[in-house]
């Protein structure tokens, strides 16, 4: 077993002896360890503490090979981003012209834009091609410091194109090192064909993707869009009821352009997350708050199509359980930077640098059922690290918001840069 020694460590950030989902005002609590070390035995965190406090057995390894010299620098988590939609084809940069002009998602939607431009490009691309292209953008964002990542269907929108992006993300779980978890997103939008017929495309959802996806083990999880002009509450009802029958928890875009119901269906359903949270009324904040579901928030997709952003504060100020990810989507989010997403979690959001960190990595962790296994610093969890540069504070992480200050990031106890 490959053992290794980070020492001299500035910061060990978000270091905890056991961990559990973290809510309210304890989301700005994020322990840290100054002057430290941490070991990694094979895949796992073996132990850290302070130099003062470096064990005779250990303190021969800064000398060897696997010693890393990390003066300067913190040791934080790797990022752990829960929601995104990294399997597509090709890009959308015309919309996004569009958008500057002044159209609405919308109104972009209802020309033949969004998903549906999406999904008739995905219908077009081989198999393999979009396998290509993903673990691209798979290796990528890995650079960046993330180590476990959602992925999700629904820009298939036939059974042929819906269970071709399964298998991808199948792939895409069977090569990487990372934690990669699949969300069945069939009810993304109604196709052209069924704009008047919902019933006869959710019939197609239960019916016919369903039980290829639950036989093929091609997803952990259903999702359903539910929004004004897209999927309502009742008929998200309905598709996560049979998505459950399979054994496939729901985890529901809510709330994203109107209070659409979803979150009260989400916790209804006892949702894993209730994902973007743009529009956000008392109710949907009271029943967040009293539920185990967490609020999941998306503030580059915010930033991107020029929305309000998310209610983070008022979320927190109620007991909310919230996490930061990154929508990577060719639409609305096009970028898979965590630390980006962390930085306008700052400030858009008013996070405070701890309460973003822990939403992007603890937090994250527990909204892809991963916090047993990843985002804190805890003895027994998977080494997924980032190694930054060398840096005057943890503030200054979010504050520089256009550096790369990602030096070196670590994948279960192996350094892939």
């Amino acid at each position: 077993m490959s053992s290794c020694l980070l020492y001299n460590i500035r910061q060990l950030v978000n270091t905890r002896p056991g961990s559990h989902l973290l809510r309210g005002g304890e989301m700005a609590r994020l322990p840290v360890t100054d002057d430290a070390w941490l070991h990694i035995e094979g895949e796992h965190i073996a132990a850290s503490g302070p130099m003062s406090a470096l064990p005779r057995e250990l303190s021969a390894m800064r000398n060897s090979p696997s010693g890393v010299d990390a003066t300067g620098r913190l040791v934080l988590p790797a990022w752990c981003d829960s929601h995104t939609h990294l399997v597509f084809a090709g890009s959308r940069e015309s919309e996004f012209v569009d958008k500057i002009k002044g159209l609405s998602y919308a109104e972009i939607a209802a020309r033949g834009g969004g998903i549906l431009n999406s999904a008739r490009l995905l219908a077009d691309t081989p198999e393999e091609v979009l396998f290509a292209e993903a673990w691209r953008r798979l290796e990528e964002i890995a650079g960046m410091g993330t180590g476990a990542v959602e992925i999700k269907s629904g820009y298939g929108l036939t059974v042929g194109a819906e269970l071709k992006m399964l298998r991808v993300i199948k792939r895409l779980k069977e090569r990487s090192s990372l934690s990669i978890k699949t969300s069945f997103l069939g009810a993304h939008t109604y196709p052209p064909e069924y704009k008047d017929d919902h019933q006869g495309y959710i019939d197609l959802i239960i019916g016919e993707m369903l039980p290829v996806i639950a036989r093929d083990g091609l997803a952990d999880y259903i999702d359903v869009f539910c929004e004004q002009d897209f999927f309502d509450p009742a008929e998200t009802e309905v598709i996560c009821r049979a998505g459950l029958q399979y054994g496939l928890r729901p985890k529901i875009h809510a709330n994203q352009l109107h209070c659409s119901g979803g979150v009260q269906v989400g916790v209804k359903l006892g949702a894993l997350s209730v994902d973007h949270l743009e529009a956000m009324d008392a109710p949907a904040i009271a029943a967040l708050a009293g539920s185990e579901t967490i609020g999941t928030l998306l503030p580059s997709a915010a930033f991107f199509l020029r929305m309000p952003y998310q209610p983070a504060r008022a979320l927190i100020d109620a007991g909310c359980a919230i996490a930061l990810a990154s929508d990577y989507n060719p639409g609305s989010s096009p970028s898979g930077n965590m630390n980006l997403v962390v930085s306008i979690g700052c400030i858009q959001l008013r996070l405070l640098p701890g309460e973003a960190i822990n939403a992007a990595t603890l937090n994250g962790a527990y909204a892809m059922s991963l916090g047993d296994r990843l985002g804190s610093i805890t003895p027994g969890k998977w080494a997924n690290l980032i190694v930054t540069r060398p840096v005057p504070s943890l503030a200054y992480l979010p504050y520089a918001f256009g550096s790369n200050l990602v030096d070196r990031v670590m994948i279960r106890g192996e350094f892939i840069q």
